[in-house]
């Protein structure tokens, strides 16, 4: 059995995505792990930062971004799909710049891998997600809020990113720009694999934050929209009161005690006052959504009220 990871970024490090620690988490896993970075902006360092690792294992294949031809985030899936296509495993290990995978779970995937590795019923394995927020201490378990998601995939050439890359599906026949598109597409057949994907992509200084949100508005809607929404310097982000969120109580990847050392943004965080009034509401600040978060935990013993799910869950 061969695994392959992979992953795609451009301005990693100028945005404060963990890329390096993403690939660090699963490197001990996979045999090898292919990641394709695009042309970043002067002063990004991305592409050193993922070479210094100097491991035979990975492969950088350097890429230059279209928006144009990929408007509405689906660049994000253009560049996973090219990452994709260079790998050679059996199973296909997928991670974003902002997710990190604790090391206590790499022996139960790789048993799991293995164990449905000749079923070929299963397309993919979903995973558990943990998405902290404002700092390493407070996370997100709200409604509206996805809890699972597939970051395995077989190595089939019809299985593709879809939308901005948060998923995949089988899509036979793709057209190899049309990532958008429903009709004639399929959601994959997965299993569950009992591993969390820590998801640090709300972890971040407030200034850096905003700045991150301003580059994900340009590749979903545009550059002049993100620019009239977030101006030329974007302001410090706001988390929020973060007394309403639950308490991190665990342990965090090993490979993220460097950026868990960098943490100094205490002073601009809150524990009181509600929340933000500077911005739109998330959803987890909102009354509809907090209570139904109350009545999936309280009354419904966790189970989910409706939402969407992109994969069909085995029972095996």
């Amino acid at each position: 059995m061969r695994i392959s990871g992979f992953s795609f970024a451009r301005n990693a490090t100028r945005l404060y995505y963990p890329l390096r620690e993403a690939i660090l988490s699963i490197l001990p896993l996979v045999d090898e792990f292919v990641v394709a970075i695009g042309k970043g902006d002067a002063g990004d360092e991305t592409r050193a930062s993922i070479a210094s690792i100097d491991s035979p294992k990975i492969r950088i294949i350097d890429t230059e971004w279209d928006l144009d031809s990929f408007p509405r985030g689906m660049e994000n899936a253009h560049q996973t799909d090219i990452a994709k296509a260079a790998c050679t495993g059996d199973w296909l290990f997928y991670l974003q710049a902002d997710e990190v995978v604790h090391e206590q779970y790499l022996a139960v995937i790789r048993a799991r891998c293995e164990e449905l590795l000749h079923d070929e019923a299963v397309e993919g394995l979903l995973f558990r997600y943990r998405h902290f927020w404002g700092d390493y201490h407070h996370y997100l378990d709200s409604h509206g809020w996805y809890r699972d998601e597939i970051r395995i995939v077989r190595n089939r050439p019809d299985i593709h990113s879809w939308e901005s890359a948060q998923s995949f599906r089988r899509i036979p026949g793709f057209d190899g720009k049309s990532y958008r598109q429903q009709e004639g597409t399929f959601k994959l057949k997965v299993s569950r694999v009992e591993a969390e994907v820590f998801h640090y992509g709300w972890v971040r200084p407030p200034v850096l934050m905003q700045a991150k949100n301003k580059a994900l508005g340009t590749i979903h809607h545009g550059a002049e929209k993100a620019q009239a929404t977030y101006g030329e310097v974007p302001a410090p982000f706001d988390y929020g009161d973060l007394s309403l969120l639950p308490t991190f109580t665990g342990t965090h990847p090993e490979v993220m005690s460097g950026f868990i050392g960098k943490f100094d943004w205490t002073d601009q965080l809150r524990t009181s006052g509600g929340a933000a009034t500077s911005r739109p509401l998330f959803k987890h600040e909102r009354l509809k959504y907090r209570l139904l978060t109350w009545i999936e935990k309280y009354l419904l013993a966790g189970r989910e009220i409706g939402g969407f799910h992109n994969f069909e869950l085995l029972k095996r």
